[in-house]
């Protein structure tokens, strides 16, 4: 399974491609959409819907995991992550990739054992559940193999609980 991570936001979308072969999980790339605020918003949206695109075409995922948005104090900038993760999620539905949202906690919780994990705490066990020899930089794209990794564990468990009620 090739599954798409997006961590959204206006000014820096992260994006990470983990590709999942039973148990194991492994990147195959990641980076971050950039934008900047002097640009109209239609600009910086269309930019997040052009460069999630290009990386659905590059790498082929059928499947999609993305953050949820996070309504706290701020809802400015909430707005404009949403805006940003509807970009986004256009883009994925247009080449037909199923869709996984998990809130911040649930991706949390997956990949590092705790819904209150830092940041540095969630680079580290990206970066050694996909065996990787460097914490990914930016933080965003971090984040967003993070939501990758916790799409994998959560639809094989999934799957293991259907196997196990097929055969009882």
């Amino acid at each position: 399974m090739v599954i798409l991570g997006i961590d959204p936001g206006l000014a820096h979308t992260g994006w990470g491609i983990v590709e999942t072969r039973g148990p194991v999980c492994r990147a195959r790339a990641y980076g971050c959409v950039e934008t900047r605020s002097h640009e109209s918003i239609d600009s910086r949206l269309g930019r997040i819907y052009d460069e999630v695109k290009t990386v659905i075409e590059r790498y082929g995922p059928t499947e999609l995991a993305i953050e949820n948005v996070y309504f706290g104090e701020n809802v400015k900038s909430a707005v404009a992550t949403a805006q940003a993760r509807g970009a986004a999620i256009v883009a994925c539905a247009k080449a037909g990739l199923s869709v996984g949202e998990y809130t911040p906690m649930q991706i949390k919780q997956a990949v590092v054992g705790t819904g209150a994990a830092d940041k540095h705490q969630v680079m580290y066990m990206v970066r050694n559940v996909l065996a990787l020899d460097h914490e990914p930089r930016p933080d965003h794209a971090a984040d967003a193999l993070a939501a990758a990794v916790c799409h994998a564990n959560l639809t094989r468990t999934k799957n293991l609980g259907k196997a196990r009620s097929f055969q009882q």
